[in-house]
């Protein structure tokens, strides 16, 4: 797929301000990417993600290849198709994660990955021409290749080989795309917290010439300072002219920090898994709506949020829908907690705009920081 991506302005900080083109329209960057694990963003209707500003969504290889099976959307004419995602590009990832946590080291080879279902235990193998395959089949519009996903923390030897075996993964992966005319591929960096792995292996995967590069294998238990390293280490060493992704990424000040060290996309399952245990995002920090202080506040869960539950709901309604284990409750916080974070990435782009992002950090961050729990 030619997909295009303009990089429109960069902060002396490092924020870049850009946009990029699918068949589906202009996408603008920095953007947060909701996600829809299994063809779904959790309780969340396509409707409800395009009223919340979501614009590109992301799904799990994995998961849709044990359930339903990659040949069952094959059927439906893809994921656009399956799951009546009709008004932006779909993202799947490569299944790695998920994969390197169910395998044990002695199971990774060359050739690829040996593990068991965490779904009904029978043995599977996952390799860089099977995962590009399913998604193949998948049919959505960007592609990850497909990576080891090392452990946190690991010797410099241990990562060294490893980043070696994602490249030669990286290579095969490109070969195995049939579909490069309609689906864009995205590489990945890996290298752990070591300076000069995650230079080597930006500086060689950038060589293979993908149409974005995604930094992976943060936020996998290294601490706030490690992790921010971790994205400068690797950033410095990409092209300008193609997108930067970081996986799993979706607390408020890490994608603002992120933006800030040059990454253009994150996604992350933080608004609807938060919403699932009764938590808001707001500029005041994370809000526990189940807490009792809310039984009659009709205030809206944050003042000046244009969100469907905000504009027409109560923390006290949504409180009682918590407690009594209502789903509606759930779908209205998720529904705000995206919509929190699609505003964030507007806001974002605003202040690269206006060349005051710093400014605007410390701003968001001594009202955000100061109640991050309740």
């Amino acid at each position: 797929m030619d997909l295009k991506f303009k990089l429109l302005k960069e902060n002396s900080c490092g924020a870049r301000l850009g946009e990029f083109h699918t068949k589906w329209g202009t996408h603008k960057t920095p953007m947060f990417m909701p996600v829809g694990t299994q063809a779904t963003v959790k309780t969340l209707s396509p409707e409800e993600l395009k009223d919340a500003h979501a614009d590109v969504i992301l799904s799990n290889t994995y998961h849709l290849w044990l359930r339903p099976g990659e040949d069952v959307v094959d059927n439906a004419g893809g994921l656009h198709n399956f799951m009546n995602y009709k008004t932006g590009p779909i993202l799947t990832d490569c299944g790695g994660f998920q994969v390197f946590s169910l395998a044990k080291p002695k199971d990774i080879s060359e050739e690829g990955v040996k593990f068991k279902s965490h779904i009904d235990g029978r043995n599977l193998f996952l390799t860089p021409e099977k995962s590009i395959e399913i998604q193949n089949k998948l049919g959505s519009d960007i592609i990850m290749s497909f990576d080891e996903c090392p452990p946190y923390p690991v010797t410099h030897e241990y990562m060294k080989n490893s980043v070696e075996r994602t490249l030669r993964w990286a290579k095969r992966s490109l070969d195995a795309n049939k579909k490069r005319d309609v689906q864009a591929q995205f590489g990945i960096v890996q290298g752990g917290e070591f300076p000069d792995l995650r230079k080597f292996s930006a500086i060689e995967t950038a060589k293979l010439d993908f149409d974005g590069y995604s930094v992976g294998g943060v936020s996998v238990g290294e601490d706030a300072e490690t992790k921010l390293k971790m994205i400068e280490y690797a950033t410095a060493y990409l092209p300008k002219d193609k997108i930067r992704y970081l996986m799993g990424v979706g607390e408020p000040m890490d994608l603002i920090d992120g933006v800030i060290r040059g990454i253009d996309i994150f996604d992350c399952v933080l608004p609807t898994r938060l919403a699932r245990h009764g938590n808001a995002l707001t500029r005041d920090g994370r809000t526990n709506i189940r807490n009792a202080k809310y039984i009659k506040d009709l205030d809206p869960i944050e003042k000046d949020c244009d969100c469907y539950a905000c504009k027409n709901y109560s923390k006290s309604y949504i409180r009682h829908l918590l407690v009594a284990d209502e789903t509606f409750g759930q779908r209205l916080i998720s529904i705000h907690n995206i919509r929190f974070l699609t505003k964030l990435m507007e806001d974002i782009r605003t202040h690269i705009e206006a060349d005051d992002l710093l400014e605007f950090r410390e701003e968001f961050a001594s009202r955000y920081n100061k109640k991050k729990n309740e």
